[in-house]
């Protein structure tokens, strides 16, 4: 793997992000890895639409939000309950800054490893879009202990704070048979359901459903 992995060992650290956010030029996004807003409408039409409109005001929890779109297209939807997670302070304050006339949508500086400040059971709709993926590096088959370590830190998390019939969605560009077991942490007990997101390119995304098992 080389310099590769050290590139991808990096991503778990917020000085990596923050030197990468201090770059931002406008509103142009200095890192939307990979699906922005518009390529993911589809997916979020039948999952999020369809489900909760906006008139049920359900309140949404963005992991890692970063200076992705998502939460503007979805405001734009009429989304207007909406924490966006970070642990860089720089993208945190550029967000907030950007889009402070946007009433209902708060950018919040925080480690998704330790949401201490929302309380369990609060959050109706938990999105990710490449956070689980920026903690991953190293062997696919036998995961690092650090890895293992963070990945099941954070679903737990999202776990506690989801209510019983939220439901967590997770973009990932990494292969269905490796994010299972992380998503399977002790701790937590998951319906899972997957849909392949692919964009023509023949490059494959997959949108995972998850919501929790009924006791």
């Amino acid at each position: 793997m080389g310099s590769s992995d050290e590139e991808n060992e990096r991503l778990a650290h917020p000085s990596f992000w923050d030197q990468r956010y201090a770059q931002a030029e406008g509103d142009r996004p200095t890192h939307e890895w990979f699906r922005n807003f518009v390529e993911l409408e589809a997916f979020l039409d039948r999952r999020l639409f369809q489900t909760r409109s906006p008139n049920t005001d359900p309140r949404i929890l963005h992991l890692g939000s970063g200076d992705s779109d998502v939460p503007v297209g979805l405001w734009d939807r009429g989304y207007k309950h909406q924490l966006c997670v970070d642990f860089s302070t720089v993208v945190v304050d550029l967000m907030s800054k950007r889009h402070s006339s946007m009433e209902g949508i708060q950018w919040k500086h925080g480690d998704v490893r330790h949401l201490d400040d929302i309380p369990e059971k609060s959050i109706d709709v938990a999105f990710d879009k490449g956070t689980l993926d920026a903690m991953i590096h190293g062997s696919p088959w036998s995961p690092p202990d650090d890895v293992k370590q963070n990945t099941s830190q954070y679903i737990r998390e999202v776990n506690r704070v989801l209510k019983d019939d939220g439901v967590f969605l997770y973009v990932t560009y990494r292969q269905p048979h490796f994010i299972r077991p992380l998503l399977n942490c002790d701790g937590t007990s998951w319906e899972i359901e997957m849909e392949v997101l692919g964009d023509g390119s023949g490059f494959g995304y997959h949108g995972f459903i998850l919501t929790k098992t009924k006791p």
